[in-house]
């Protein structure tokens, strides 16, 4: 097993498996008129089955990323890639609400099997630039693949149906199983039996949900109601029990000692504000259909430029980060980024000026984040143990699914409340204002706990050995 080292087989397969969740799974948020009038279901409950993936990937992925160190990287790969086949063939064959709710949560739970394990696989079986250059492609995979899905499913869902998706979806995950069935399993070191943290997981998940239900059904429930301070008290009360327990918890569910290293923690709180800067997408489209009359293909428009830029700088960022080292296209990706987003703000611009900016805003948003995304999970994975590299990346990638979660609903919640007294304008600059708030915050994060010499240390040891 020591000689054995990735392959172009491996990485591709691996993609095939990231793009089941980021691609196909995110396709349904484009397509929701033509699943309603299939199902007959109301617009709440297809809201609530849309959003399940996300929550329910954010609150597994953690214990799924330390399942994997303990039973088999490989192993946990595939059980989500079965996971997923399941999960698409329940919204294949579903005609109402309860297959396609249960179809959505499995497909959530498949997501968090698959991220850690395959960024864990691409930690072990890849070293210094050959691993970056995995990472980007699996980057591509994700950060592309939820570039792509607005188009893909909107055009799968025109021309062939909404289900054909999701048939897509069983194929790419087979083809995935296919090609990594010959890469030897990987594990962490066995010390001794295997005990998992139920009670923390429990914890989690309660307060997720608590905390999910109060950013999205506050507005609706009142934010002073009974149903929504309940959940607002839980949800703190929640977060206090679970930091208390896990600290004191041998077999934790998140390791907080993690944190300690300070490399990984300023690439994880980043990569959870701007993921939650993912609320820009939902407010500016809402903004430009509701305020300034445009259709959904035109909104969706808007965004190809943050679609090509994505794709394009993921690798460019890959090569800075061999050149001068993570810090530097980290910060310079969440800057670019956070500017993008300021540009969408501007809803006092006249017609086609709006128009303009917002194209450019989105072109901005999708380079920094191609910029940022390599950078970041190669200074998230190179400082993790190997030990515990699938725990690692799972408590990394839950930062990526809840703070996108949130961040949409937080947006969202802004622009409702705001809408609801004053102007569209207005509600969309201050929607947009929050995620700016989250881009600063994110840049700190970085500039503070990120070190200058972050990605160096593999150009360093290669020049020794060369010496």
């Amino acid at each position: 097993m020591e000689t054995y080292k990735g392959t172009n087989k491996l990485i591709t397969g691996i993609v095939f498996g990231v793009i089941t969740f980021w691609l196909f799974a995110q396709a349904m948020v484009n397509v929701v008129p033509a699943v309603q009038s299939d199902l007959g279901i109301s617009l709440g409950t297809l809201n609530i089955a849309i959003s399940l993936s996300s929550l329910f990937s954010g609150m597994f992925i953690v214990g799924a990323g330390g399942l994997a160190d303990k039973i088999g990287r490989k192993k946990i790969t595939y059980i989500g890639l079965i996971l997923s086949i399941i999960g698409s063939f329940l919204l294949v064959i579903t005609q109402g609400a309860l297959l396609l709710i249960i179809g959505r949560i499995i497909q959530g739970i498949s997501a968090a099997c698959i991220m850690p394990a395959t960024i864990a696989l691409m930690k072990e079986y890849f070293e210094g630039a050959e691993r970056q250059r995995a990472l980007s492609f699996w980057s591509i995979g994700s950060w592309g693949g939820s570039g792509v899905c607005s188009f893909a499913g909107g055009a799968i869902a025109t021309y062939m149906g909404w289900r054909w998706i999701f048939i897509f979806s069983i194929i790419f995950a087979l083809l995935g199983m296919l090609l990594i069935k010959d890469t030897p399993e990987s594990k962490a070191e066995s010390k001794g039996a295997f005990k998992f943290d139920v009670t923390g997981l429990v914890i989690l998940i309660i307060t997720m949900l608590a905390l999910n239900l109060f950013i999205t059904r506050g507005a609706d429930w009142g934010w002073t109601s009974t149903l929504t301070l309940v959940c607002l008290a839980a949800s703190i009360i929640g977060v206090i029990v679970f930091v208390k327990v896990e600290k004191n918890n041998a077999i934790a569910l998140i390791d907080f000692s993690l944190f300690k290293n300070k490399p990984y923690a300023g690439a994880t709180y980043s990569n959870f504000l701007l993921n939650a800067v993912a609320g820009t997408l939902v407010v500016a489209n809402t903004y430009v259909q509701v305020g300034r009359g445009f259709t959904a293909f035109q909104s969706g428009m808007l965004s190809l430029g943050y679609l090509v830029a994505v794709l394009a700088m993921i690798r460019v960022g890959e090569k800075i980060l061999q050149k001068a080292g993570a810090k530097s296209p980290m910060i310079w990706g969440t800057i670019i980024t956070t500017i993008g987003v300021a540009l969408m703000g501007l809803t006092f611009l006249p017609g086609i000026a709006y128009t303009v900016v917002v194209f450019i805003g989105f072109a901005l948003f999708g380079l920094g984040l191609g910029i940022y995304a390599t950078p970041s999970t190669d200074t998230s994975v190179s400082n993790a143990p190997s030990d515990k590299v699938g725990a690692a990346a799972g408590v990394y990638k839950m930062a990526s699914s809840l703070g996108g979660a949130f961040g949409v609903a937080i947006s969202a919640a802004v622009y409702g409340a705001i809408t609801a007294v004053s102007s569209v304008e207005v509600a969309a600059t201050a929607g947009i204002i929050v995620n700016v708030v989250f881009g600063i915050v994110a840049l700190l994060s970085i500039i503070v706990m990120v070190p200058k010499n972050a990605g160096k240390e593999h150009q360093e040891v290669l020049s020794q050995k060369a010496s």
